[in-house]
């Protein structure tokens, strides 16, 4: 039996010897923050744990029915003072310590704060975008894109700013630290550095449907001269991001190969965000700004398809495309209309949409 259990112990410890352990061996600041704050947090809660292991084992052994010494058993205890404050005291100490440490490294690793107290040299900016299932890479100060392969140069803090095309996701680079959620309609920001030369795993955290296994990508840390040199490469080998080429890219597709853009459309990314990179299609900005006025009211119905984001990027469960109708559906009973004082059927709705055009 005792064999049996070395074997699969054995064979246990091969299966994972190929493991990437990169939260405990990162490669940049943020992850080595992360690290020793999980270090210090764990070590903490060890003072407690390793005590009641040992106690459970302890304590059944000294005090089984069948002992043959019971002359300390004492049937009046009622109280010990150090025992008291060795219960209460070293719990309230590691909630205190935990407290602090919590406190100083929330700050520390804030995602939204920029690293310039590295003095690391001059940040590299890039826009990520989440799509289903892969991931654009966007310099805004180069004008180049990629997709599915990240370039950044060593020793060099990236500010990331994340957006989602449709579903929410994550950026996660466990090599270099913590990671956020990208969402549509919305920017969140992500700060990063590497502090030496590799390529590291990056991925969605975030389950985000059939292609999320393959929604993986790699990072090229590399120093300063091989980064222009990538630049360079893209620019001369991509193509065009314009967007109608950014629409084609969005449909769904699972394991999207590497693919580079030479040149960006101007404000692409903020269309991204904004829900408004077709033509047509009313901004999140203007949009808010309509609720705030009061909306577009029965006038605005023939114009919803200028709100209509959602319904073109439906997909069933295999990530295939669903086309869904776009039209009001044809009602015979009545129907009633955004107030209590708004009554009205369908042929009134239909008559004033008509003189509305």
């Amino acid at each position: 039996m005792q064999l049996k259990n070395l074997l699969l112990a054995g064979v246990g410890a091969f299966a994972l010897s190929g493991c990437q352990y990169h939260v405990l061996s990162p490669q940049g600041w943020v992850g080595d923050q992360e690290r020793n704050l999980l270090i210090i947090s764990t070590l903490l809660m060890l003072i407690v744990i390793i005590p009641v292991l040992v106690m459970s084992v302890y304590f059944p052994l000294k005090y089984r029915a069948d002992r043959a010494d019971t002359s300390d058993y004492d049937p009046h205890f009622e109280h010990s003072t150090k025992l008291e404050l060795v219960i209460w005291g070293v719990p309230i100490l590691i909630i205190i310590a935990l407290g602090w440490f919590t406190y100083v490294y929330t700050h520390r690793l804030d995602p939204y704060r920029p690293l310039d107290h590295l003095e690391a040299g001059k940040p590299v900016e890039v826009q990520a975008v989440s799509l289903d299932w892969k991931w654009l890479f966007i310099y805004p100060e180069f004008g180049v894109a990629s997709v599915n392969e990240l370039a950044i140069p060593a020793g060099r803090p990236v500010n990331f700013s994340l957006t989602s095309s449709t579903v929410m996701n994550t950026l996660s680079i466990p090599a270099l630290g913590g990671m956020v959620y990208s969402m549509a309609g919305m920017e969140t920001k992500l700060h990063l550095i590497s502090d030496s030369t590799g390529t590291f795993a990056g991925r969605s955290a975030h389950y985000s449907g059939p292609g999320f296994a393959q929604m993986t990508f790699d990072t090229l840390s590399m120093n300063d001269s091989d980064f222009n040199a990538w630049i360079e490469k893209v620019r001369a080998e991509g193509t065009p991001l314009t967007r109608d080429t950014y629409l084609t890219l969005e449909k769904p597709s699972i394991a999207t190969p590497v693919r580079y853009y030479g040149t960006v459309e101007k404000d692409l990314f903020q269309r991204v965000v904004e829900l408004c990179v077709e033509d047509g299609k009313v901004c999140m900005g203007e949009m808010m700004m309509q609720d705030e006025m009061g909306g577009g009211g029965i006038a605005g119905i023939p114009n919803a398809a200028a709100y209509d984001y959602d319904r073109p990027r439906a997909i069933d469960g295999f990530g295939n495309p669903i086309d869904l109708p776009s039209n009001l559906p044809e009602l015979d009973t009545q129907a009633f209309l955004f107030s209590p004082d708004q009554i009205c059927s369908v042929a009134e709705l239909k008559e004033t949409t008509t003189n509305v055009n």
